[in-house]
C-alpha cells in the first residue's frame, strides 16, 4: 500500500515531501483511512486472520508532526517515544480487528526494535517474526514471553538473486521451521518478495511446494534442530552464503522432469559458483536493480563492469546459456534471457566505452546498436511474463524507457563524440540521464543536494 503515498490521492498522508515508504502516523484522515481499509478487509474477507502489516517504519518519528509527538511521549516520561507511537497506532487498529471478532496478525521487526511497543497490542494478536538468514529464535522468544502466538517467517530468497537463491532458501525454511517446532511456537509462514524486475512466479511454484513440505516435516518432528546461530546479521549472511546444496527444492523440480532440475540447479544453485553480483548477499539483487529499477540501464556498466565483463560475467553467461537449453517452458526461458541479455548489454557497453575514450565516435555506435534490440527483446520477456505468470506490468515500461535512453545516448555520441563542444564529455557523463552539453563540471552531480 506504500505505493499509494505516491499518487495524488495519497500525497497528502506522507510522513515526509516525496520520500519512504510511510504515511504520517499523527494525521487522523490518514488513521480514518486505515480504520476504512481494514472495514472493507472484514466486510470482504471471511478469514479469520486479518494481517495488518507494520514492518520497515524506517521513517518512524521523521516528519515534523511525528517529531513532535514524539517528543510529547518522552517528555511525558515515556523511555521509548518512537515506541509509543508505533504502539498508538497498530494498537488502536490491531484492536479494531479484535473486536469484530477476528485476529490481527502484524510484522514482529519493529516490536524487536522497539519492545515496549507490545504493550499496546490485544494479547490476541498475532507476532510475525521474519528472519531470513537465521532462525527466529533470539528475536521470538521475547514474543512468546510476552504471551504472543508467534509466526516464524523465512524467505523464498529471489529478491537478492539474478532468479532464486535455491541452498539458501532451503536452509532458511529448514532452520525455521525446526526452530518453531523446539519454541513452540503458533506456525510457520514462508514469505517471498519482489518477483518484479522480471522475476517469475510460475518459475518458483517448485520452490513453493518444496518449503511447505520442509515445514510439514519439521512439523511432525522429522528432522532433528539445528544450533542456534547468535552471530551477527553480517555473520548470518556469511554463513548461509557457505551453503551450497538444496536436495529438497530440486527433487520437486526433478519432478516435473530432469530437465526442469537441471535448469533450477544451474541458475539457482550454480549460479552463486560465479561469484560478485550472482553470489549470496542480503540486499536487492545489483543486476536487476541498476538495469531497471533507475531509469538509466548504464548504471550497470558504470557499477559492475569490473565483474561483469570479468571471471564473474564470463562464467554466469557460460551458466545462463547452459541454463536456456534445458528451459522447459517460457517462464524458465524468460529468467535465462534476462540474465544473458544483462551481461551482454554491459559487455556491449564496455566496448563502447573503450571505442569512445579513444575519440572512435563510429565504433562506439556500433557497439551501442545491438543495445537497442536488447531491451526489445526484454520488453517481450516481461510482456509474457505478465501474461503467463502475473509480472509486473512496470517492468514492460521499464524495458522501454531503458531502450529510450539508449537511443538518446547513441543520439549524444553522434552529436558530441566527436569533440564538437571543445571538450569530450566522459562516457559515463554523456550516458546518464542528466548530462547537459557545455556543464563541464556537471554541476548537478557535484551539488549532491540537487538530488534533493
Amino acid at each position: 500500500f506504500e505505493g499509494f503515498l505516491y499518487s495524488q490521492e495519497g500525497v497528502q498522508y506522507a510522513c515526509e515531501r516525496f520520500k519512504g515508504m510511510q504515511a504520517d502516523p499523527t494525521n487522523p484522515e490518514f488513521f480514518a483511512l486505515c480504520e476504512r481499509l481494514i472495514n472493507d478487509t472484514l466486510d470482504i474477507f471471511s478469514s479469520e486472520l486479518i494481517h495488518i502489516g507494520g514492518d520497515e517504519t524506517q521513517q518512524l518519528g521523521k516528519g515534523a508532526n511525528s517529531l513532535a509527538r514524539v517528543a510529547e511521549f518522552e517528555a511525558a516520561g515515556a523511555p521509548d517515544g518512537k515506541a509509543k507511537l508505533y504502539g498508538e497506532h497498530f494498537g488502536r487498529l490491531a484492536a479494531r480487528v479484535s473486536a469484530a471478532g477476528r485476529t490481527c496478525g502484524v510484522w514482529g521487526d519493529m516490536f524487536v526494535e522497539h519492545p515496549t511497543a507490545l504493550e499496546s497490542l490485544p494479547k490476541d494478536t498475532v507476532i510475525f517474526d521474519w528472519q531470513y538468514f537465521k532462525s527466529s529464535e533470539h528475536t521470538a522468544q521475547q514474543f512468546i514471553d510476552a504471551g504472543y502466538r508467534t509466526v516464524f517467517c523465512p524467505a523464498i530468497h529471489t529478491y537478492n538473486a539474478a532468479w532464486c537463491h535455491l541452498p539458501q532458501t532451503e536452509q532458511n525454511v529448514r532452520e525455521q521451521s525446526e526452530a518453531a517446532v523446539r519454541l513452540g511456537a503458533h506456525g510457520v509462514c514462508v514469505t517471498t518478495w519482489e518477483c518484479g524486475l522480471f522475476g517469475n512466479y510460475n518459475s518458483i511454484l517448485p520452490v513453493i511446494e518444496a518449503s511447505g513440505k520442509i515445514v510439514a516435516s519439521a512439523a511432525a518432528g522429522e528432522h532433528q534442530g539445528s544450533p542456534l546461530n547468535d552471530a551477527t546479521r553480517d555473520e548470518d549472511i556469511a554463513i548461509y552464503a557457505r551453503t551450497t546444496e538444496a536436495p529438497a527444492l530440486l527433487k520437486e523440480f526433478l519432478k516435473l522432469g530432469e530437465a526442469d532440475e537441471e535448469w533450477a540447479r544451474l541458475m539457482g544453485v550454480e549460479m552463486q559458483t560465479a561469484g560478485g553480483p550472482f553470489a549470496f548477499g542480503g540486499i536487492r539483487s545489483g543486476i536487476k536493480c541498476r538495469l531497471l529499477l533507475y531509469s538509466n540501464p548504464f548504471l550497470l556498466w558504470m557499477r559492475q563492469r569490473e565483474e561483469l565483463c570479468g571471471e564473474p560475467g564470463t562464467i554466469a553467461l557460460e551458466l545462463a546459456h547452459r541454463s536456456l537449453a534445458f528451459a522447459s517452458s517460457p517462464d524458465q526461458r524468460g529468467v535465462s534471457q534476462f540474465l544473458i541479455k544483462a551481461i551482454e548489454f554491459v559487455k556491449l557497453v564496455d566496448l563502447a566505452a573503450s571505442a569512445y575514450a579513444e575519440g572512435r565516435p563510429g565504433p562506439a555506435l556500433k557497439s551501442l546498436a545491438p543495445c537497442r534490440q536488447i531491451f526489445e527483446d526484454l520488453e517481450k520477456v516481461a510482456r509474457a511474463n505478465h501474461i503467463n505468470s502475473c509480472g509486473s506490468l512496470a517492468d514492460i515500461h521499464r524495458a522501454q524507457s531503458a531502450l529510450k535512453h539508449v537511443e538518446e545516448v547513441i543520439r549524444r555520441v553522434k552529436q558530441y563524440g566527436d569533440g564538437s563542444l571543445g571538450y569530450l564529455p566522459s562516457f559515463e557523463t554523456i550516458c546518464h540521464p542528466k548530462f547537459v552539453p557545455h556543464d563541464q563540471a556537471n554541476w548537478w552531480l557535484i551539488n549532491t543536494w540537487a538530488n534533493e
